[in-house]
């Protein structure tokens, strides 16, 4: 007796996981800006507060707040766009590469997120506290920009030039400037973008060393 074959579901294209996945995540941060609003802004404490043992909780939390809705607005398109062709690459990568970015961008940020602010008074240090979502898209950047470089794969490279050309004038913001930018979060997030490149990257790099590497001489 023959039974009949149930059709296996479609999955959807990877594109489509990839902009429903953004969305999201911009949804959230949107999410968390009106929760922070209507609590009177309590949360926005909650950032990296850097050499402080209880700021490195907000690790944890910075990239999901922001400091107002100017805030939140500036980095939502580059956070659209740059996170959509972060799951271009895969959602594996795509998750490897925020978590290493999320965490050690944050750490980095803790560690140097006091260089060059001072207080009001002179010769006072100030202690900072770094919100927002911008580390992790600088780490998407230059993750996006340098990936196909490690990979040698020809449209992540293409994906890397075009993005240099559009966004690259944004790592400017890795530099001193305007008070009240965190340049340290943006250079923390950028480094650890390359370093998220470099280590997912490993099964190509792999892959090519050994078919450039000579064979083996049995004795």
């Amino acid at each position: 007796m023959n039974h009949p074959v149930t059709p296996e579901p479609k999955q959807k294209p990877a594109w489509v996981v990839g902009g429903i996945t953004i969305v999201g995540f911009v949804a959230l941060l949107y999410v968390m800006e009106i929760v922070d609003t209507v609590l009177g802004h309590r949360l926005d404490q909650d950032g990296i507060r850097p050499l402080e043992t209880d700021g490195l909780w907000g690790i944890l939390w910075a990239p999901l707040l922001h400091g107002g809705w100017p805030h939140l607005i500036a980095n939502t398109v580059p956070a659209l766009v740059l996170g959509f062709l972060m799951t271009l690459a895969g959602m594996g990568r795509f998750l490897g590469a925020t978590a290493i970015i999320w965490l050690l961008g944050g750490f980095g940020t803790w560690l140097i997120g006091n260089i060059g602010a001072h207080c009001p008074y002179v010769g006072v240090q100030c202690t900072t506290n770094h919100i927002g979502a911008s580390g992790l898209i600088f780490g998407w950047l230059t993750f996006l920009i340098v990936f196909g470089f490690f990979t040698r794969t020809a449209w992540e490279i293409v994906v890397g030039v075009i993005v240099a050309l559009v966004y690259g004038g944004i790592l400017f913001g890795v530099l001193p400037g305007a008070p009240g930018v965190s340049w340290q979060g943006h250079l923390s997030g950028a480094i650890a973008g390359v370093i998220a490149a470099y280590v997912l990257s490993g099964p190509e790099r792999k892959a090519r060393e050994r078919r450039t590497s000579p064979p083996a001489l049995r004795y």
